[in-house]
């Protein structure tokens, strides 16, 4: 047993031993393989890099041989470049030395019909000019390519004028009247558009001013275009003028026939407004009224209408077309330029209708002179047709010069002054009109003073805002004040000044007839006649603004005149009275002095009667209503009082005759005084 456990570990030592042995075998075969790999990448490293430097050294031979040859091509390159470009600027050069020839047809010819081919040859043109005078100052061809330069541009300026001149055209009266034309019953109106120049031509025109602006350093051509045109502004104003006279003169139509045949379907419209001249008709009837009063020609009377209406649609008419006006001009010359120009293009028309103002106003003023102070009712209209587009003509003519934007607001003050000193006037002559017995109404009725200042005072109303601003502008102290309110409490004040200068005259010419009944029917028929047209025509409204009971007032005058008329019976009605009647008993016998009595009242009354009848008879009360009350009131106190006067004599024996004394009936006597103021009875 010992011995076996002896040998079990000596067999291990042997086999670890040649377990040792054997991996030190392997080890070393592999330290031997890699050995043998190692000396074999030596050997390829040495081939690889003997290659790289062989194929370093032709690389090296290869780029010493190309770079020469690279250099020389490159040079070559350059200097071919340089020759080509020589060769093109020399051309260039050449061509400016043919300029003159190559554009000289073109040039004679002109720009008509050929605009950009001509206006491309003068840019050639301009470059030879510019060539030559940095490179060759002293060279003949300069002056050549100059002197055609300047042709060309002449021939620019006249084709500027002749297009301007070929193509502008008044504008025709009747697309005017359109583009003024108000017409209440269209709620979206379309604008009219006056189109001054076609299209192609415009473009054409505005090609050339932007050349002679930026190249022709020329303003001669802006004083070519406001004269042409301010010429054809003005001949388009005239020919509305002349337009609206023939037309208004043959058939009294105020408005366009081309607005009619717009709206033909349309025929229960009314007719378009003109512009801030809505009383045209109640003018022309009063102012007819009031020449037909003075003796003055109807015919005339109808010319002065038709000039007020012309002047009033040219003044509408200037502020559209030099608004349309500077809207082309706008297109055409240069901005800083424009308000200059524009000021000059408009002042041939503007002063030419600022003239005709001025010849109003004289007129007017002539007409005062004559104490014809209906004339003045012709500057209403014009007054507040200016006033009223005052602020258009302020925008239109907005930076112009100062001598033009006060011409309107000159005219409107000269206007103002005028009227003013005719409503004054006209006041003044109310109160002074002299008291002449052939001009006093034989039947008492209604004085021509009367009528004129009531038909002038409705004018007044018509123009209520005009007349107040009028009158306003000659108060020195209301300057600051001048407000809506203010200036209707001027005419309220002068309107009552009229009225209590003309019922002072009034009473001053009554006294003219001997007649105190025929003096009192005479005031209460132009009392009545005041009182019922302050009334109709609303005038009665604006004198309460100043005379809150002046209706009051006018009513009790009537009726205290209806008092004095009525006294004239008393002559009449006395002999029907108490007064001295005798005392007598039913039955008894009367003495003849008490006879003679009753006679004598009888024949009193009917001889009063009969006069007064035949008398009052050719008197005239126009007003029915008042002449209808005026009959009954005193029918029924005559006949009152006669019908008592009868019962009391009734029973009494006075005469052998009666019919002699009891001539007429009560009846009859109503019959006699209802034929009183009917001159045809």
């Amino acid at each position: 047993m010992g011995i076996a456990s002896r040998m079990i570990p000596t067999e291990d030592a042997s086999a670890r031993k040649r377990e040792i042995e054997e991996k030190l075998n392997q080890e070393q075969e592999t330290l031997s393989f890699i050995r043998e790999n190692l000396e074999k990448s030596d050997q390829l490293t040495k081939g690889m890099v003997s290659i790289l430097s062989s194929f370093e050294s032709r690389l090296m031979q290869l780029e010493n041989s190309i770079i020469p040859v690279h250099k020389q091509t490159e040079n070559l390159q350059r200097l071919q470049e340089n020759v080509d470009k020589t060769l093109s600027c020399l051309d260039h050069v050449i061509s400016y030395y043919h300029v003159a020839k190559d554009t000289d047809r073109i040039i004679r010819e002109g720009p008509s019909g050929r605009l950009d081919e001509y206006l491309a040859c003068i840019a050639r043109i301009q470059k030879a000019v510019e060539y030559f005078q940095d490179n060759n100052p002293d060279s003949p061809e300069l002056n050549t390519v100059k002197a055609r330069f300047e042709k060309g541009k002449e021939l620019l300026e006249a084709e500027f004028r002749s297009l301007l001149t070929r193509y502008s055209k008044p504008v025709p009266p009747i697309l005017i009247l359109d583009a003024i034309t108000v017409d209440e019953d269209l709620e979206l109106q379309e604008e009219v558009v006056l189109e001054h120049l076609p299209e192609a031509v415009l473009q054409d025109i505005i090609c050339i001013s932007g050349w002679l602006v930026e190249y022709g350093r020329n303003q001669d051509f802006m004083n070519v275009y406001f004269q042409i045109r301010s010429s054809q502004l003005d001949r388009s104003i005239k020919g509305l003028k002349e337009h609206f006279r023939k037309n208004s003169a043959s058939s009294g139509v105020l408005y366009s026939p081309a607005v009619q045949t717009k709206r033909k379907d349309t025929p229960t419209k009314k007719a378009p407004k003109r512009p801030g001249y809505d009383n045209d008709l109640r003018v022309k009837l009063h102012s007819d009224a009031l020449n037909e009063k003075h003796g003055a020609a109807t015919g005339k009377d109808d010319v002065l209408d038709i000039e007020i209406d012309s002047y009033i649609h040219c003044i509408s008419a200037f502020v559209k077309l030099a608004q349309s006006e500077y809207a082309l001009l706008t297109e055409i010359i240069p901005e800083h330029h424009q308000k200059k120009t524009f000021d000059s293009l408009i002042q041939e028309a503007l002063d030419n209708l600022m003239l005709e103002g001025d010849n109003i106003v004289s007129a007017a003023r002539r007409a005062i002179m004559r104490h014809d102070y209906s004339a003045v009712l012709t500057i209403f209209p014009i007054l507040r047709h200016l006033k009223m587009n005052k602020s258009d003509f302020d925008s239109t003519l907005q930076g112009t010069a100062a001598s033009t934007k006060n011409k309107l607001p000159t005219l409107i003050t000269s206007m103002e002054t005028i009227g003013a000193k005719a409503l004054e006037e006209f006041a003044d002559s109310i109160k002074n009109d002299p008291d002449k017995e052939y001009n006093m109404p034989k039947d008492g009725t209604v004085h021509e003073l009367t009528s004129n200042a009531i038909l002038f005072l409705q004018q007044l109303l018509d123009f209520h805002e005009t007349a107040g601003a009028m009158l306003a502008s000659q108060e020195t102290s209301s300057t600051s004040s001048s407000t809506s309110d203010f200036n209707k409490r001027l005419l309220s004040s002068y309107i009552c000044k009229v009225l209590g200068n003309l019922q002072l005259n009034l009473l001053s010419k009554s006294k003219v007839y001997e007649d105190s009944a025929l003096s009192a029917i005479f005031l209460h028929n132009n009392y009545n006649y005041i009182l019922k047209s302050l009334e109709k025509s609303e005038l009665i409204q604006l004198v309460t603004v100043t005379q809150r009971k002046a209706e009051t007032s006018y009513r009790e005058l009537i009726r205290q005149q209806i008092d004095m008329y009525q006294r004239s019976w008393l002559k009449v009605l006395e002999h029907l009275t108490d007064r001295n009647m005798p005392v007598f008993q039913p039955g008894a016998k009367l003495k003849d002095k008490e006879r003679q009595v009753i006679k004598d009242k009888f024949k009193g009354f009917n001889d009063g009667l009969e006069e007064l009848c035949k008398i009052q008879k050719g008197w005239a009360i126009p007003d029915k209503e008042q002449r209808d009350s005026i009959r009954q009131s005193q029918k029924k106190i005559v006949s009152d009082a006669y019908r008592a006067f009868l019962q009391r004599c009734a029973n009494i024996s006075f005469t052998k005759n009666p019919e002699k004394y009891h001539k007429y009936r009560p009846e009859e006597v109503e019959e006699m005084i209802e034929k009183l103021f009917d001159t045809s009875a």
